[in-house]
């Protein structure tokens, strides 16, 4: 079959560091089932929970689930002060934005959000930013490893700068229809890509303003998808400076405007585009300024992660800890819109909420706990940037060099059984080396993400863990369908990217079939079973940016 062959998929014959003997099986996994995930969806995803956005009655009710299920199952309270919330202090900002460029005499309208979408982090009641110069900086990247740097010796302090999204998609020279892999990973995205790193490196550089071009292809959603998510109530992590050194403007406009931009100062965008995709790229002045007013709403926002914890039962091994992730929150509702208002989120992600709170249930289940202890994480603000694992792992209630693994779930396969199972980030860690034993036995096969450009490993919770430098496994459904055409896998994917990621019409469908779900969550039990089993921890593998961060912290 078609991707029987691919190296990656060939299901390994040694368990790897961090599990326990192939011959065990992990008792509980039956207690997983259809029926179980589909009812948890069924409540999560129902317009009695408004969407689940953070600081909404929707949060009240899905956090006041989320503990009577825990409880319910049995598990401890998940916070060493005897509850299961850990408090997330939030503040909302909702921006009325209004911007226009210059270029020479003449004046481009922006018209919010239809060509553009504009906020600050700062908790200000009002940001402005007059006639600012407008400088294109390619992708807007620093990447020493790759002798890389879109800034050079140019001073952009007070600029509004204009960025490319995703990686510098550079070519290889031998063959130019393809990505040299030597740099930025060829087709799988870097961290360099994300759009929360092109704000990032605008802070650093101290540009007043950051403006990312859409394109749909490169960012791996289509613009309604940043309109749903930038023209509303946007949540961020209080911060003690009010974000006040932070870059004041972040903003995002469509193709066509930048395209229009550009030929107004006399650019040949798609040859600016171009040229950004080499080392000898230089900073290009826009010969406009930018200009913008953004006034606040600010609302205090006190949200939550909310957890569970099993002790485990071996008191040698016991202060060891995995960590089972999922975030709880979706976009809530938009009272502007005509029809359905409210963002479900069923597939993004009650079904992840629903598997974790089986997977609560199954290890509960189970006649003996583990040897270490497991923590059932469902973490709040996700669709606002990660921001409640953000949190935790800058706060974590359990000592992160006492954390062996990090097993996130964001979504789980609703189109039936697959042969395969995605792996987000494949080979990064030996935890791969572990699900491949696991899926060996069921006789199924590991492959690497399909679309390796759209950077799935940095958009969701698992990479928080990651930075830290705690081994972290997040999977995807499969794409080869048994009893399915050639291509459908991929076609259920795109269809679902085009038709329902954020927006009202993520609900739980008819044809839904979670069999393979449910097979992949059972899976996702014997993996944490065997770690927290096993005679020795998982381990990043050379080569891979987080092995370093790890050996630090446990050197320590």
């Amino acid at each position: 079959m078609r991707l029987c062959c691919h190296p990656l998929m060939l299901p390994l014959l040694a368990l790897a560091a961090g599990c326990a003997t192939g011959s065990e099986t992990a008792p509980g996994v039956a207690v997983i089932t259809e029926p179980g995930i589909r009812a948890h969806i069924e409540v999560l995803a129902s317009d009695e929970f408004e969407g689940r956005a953070p600081g909404t009655p929707g949060e009240e009710k899905t956090v006041q689930y989320l503990v009577e299920q825990f409880t319910a199952v049995g598990l401890e309270p998940g916070n060493p002060d005897g509850s299961f919330l850990q408090t997330v202090d939030m503040v909302g900002l909702t921006a009325v934005p209004r911007a226009s460029f210059r270029v020479g005499s003449r004046t481009i309208a922006l018209g919010s959000p239809a060509d553009y979408v504009a906020m600050t982090r700062r908790t200000v009641p009002q940001v402005t930013l007059a006639n600012s110069d407008l400088v294109f900086v390619g992708y807007g990247v620093v990447a020493p490893e790759y002798q890389w740097d879109d800034y050079k010796d140019v001073d952009v302090t007070g600029k509004t700068i204009v960025m490319l999204i995703n990686d510098p998609a550079v070519p290889d020279a031998a063959d130019p229809s393809k990505l040299d892999d030597a740099l930025f990973k060829g087709r799988a995205m870097t961290y360099y890509g994300r759009w929360t790193y092109k704000y990032e490196i605008a802070t650093a550089r101290g540009a007043a303003a950051a403006i990312i071009i859409h394109e749909t292809d490169p960012a791996g959603y289509p613009w309604e998808v940043v309109q749903v998510g930038w023209a509303r109530e946007n949540i961020d992590v209080r911060a003690a400076d009010g974000n006040a050194g932070r870059v004041g403007v972040e903003s995002w406009i469509t193709l066509e405007k930048a395209k229009e931009l550009f030929a107004a100062a006399g650019q040949d965008f798609d040859q600016l585009k171009a040229a950004a995709r080499t080392r000898e790229f230089r900073p290009v002045s826009l010969g406009g300024t930018a200009t913008f007013t953004i006034d606040n709403t600010i609302r205090d926002i006190q949200s939550g992660n909310v957890l569970g914890k099993l002790s485990g039962s071996d008191p040698a091994l016991a202060s060891e800890y995995l960590v089972y992730s999922a975030h709880w929150d979706h976009l809530g509702r938009d009272p502007s819109l005509a029809g359905d208002q409210i963002f479900n989120g069923a597939l993004d992600n009650a079904s992840g909420t629903a598997a974790l709170l089986e997977l609560a249930k199954a290890f509960k289940a189970m006649p003996t706990p583990p040897k270490r202890s497991v923590i059932f994480l469902a973490v709040t603000a996700e669709e606002q940037g990660l921001l409640g694992a953000k949190y935790y792992a800058a706060n974590p209630l359990y000592p992160l060099e006492k954390t062996l693994a990090n097993i996130n779930i964001d979504g789980i396969n609703q189109w039936g059984r697959t042969r395969d199972v995605v792996v987000i980030g494949y080979g990064n860690s030996t935890l791969d080396d572990v699900l491949a034993e696991v899926a060996g036995a069921r006789q199924r096969v590991l492959a690497p993400d399909p679309e390796p450009g759209k950077g799935y490993f940095f958009r969701s919770d698992h990479f928080e863990f990651a930075k830290k430098g705690v081994p972290a496994l997040y999977i995807e459904s499969g794409t080869e369908f048994l009893g399915k055409p050639e291509g459908y896998g991929q076609q259920k994917r795109d269809e679902y990217v085009a038709n329902d990621y954020h927006k009202p019409s993520d609900d739980m469908k008819l044809d839904w079939d979670l069999s393979g779900g449910v097979e992949d969550v059972q899976m996702l039990f014997e993996v944490g079973w065997r770690v927290l089993q096993g005679p020795t921890w998982p381990e990043w593998k050379p080569g891979t940016e987080f092995k370093s961060i790890r050996e630090a912290m446990l050197a320590r």
